[in-house]
């Protein structure tokens, strides 16, 4: 079984890339969305929040929270002026 290797770079545009189109996400279904785990991912997600290019919100439900992420306008500027044309210049390895 391989599992490929995705940069940094891009896990970043890919859950910028996600709350773009989605507006908000729970923790679960963005992780889930961009096929990322929160053990080995929360750093990326708390330097994102750390940046401000995504808010993070936590809502009591029952006696646990509910955490959701959106992106900001910092984001989606990072996301437009920095990460697109990254990938343009760098694209990603193609299945072969």
């Amino acid at each position: 079984m391989s599992h490929e290797y995705r940069d940094r770079v891009y896990i970043r545009k890919d859950i910028l890339l996600a709350l773009t189109e989605a507006g908000e996400l729970k923790q679960t279904s963005l992780l889930s969305r961009c096929g990322l785990n929160i053990v080995a991912h929360k750093d990326i997600l708390e330097d994102l929040e750390r940046k401000e290019f995504i808010n993070k919100v936590e809502e009591p439900w029952g006696s646990k929270k509910i955490v959701k992420y959106s992106i900001t306008d910092k984001g989606i500027h990072v996301l437009k002026e920095v990460l697109d044309p990254y990938e343009e210049l760098f694209p990603r390895k193609s299945k072969e």
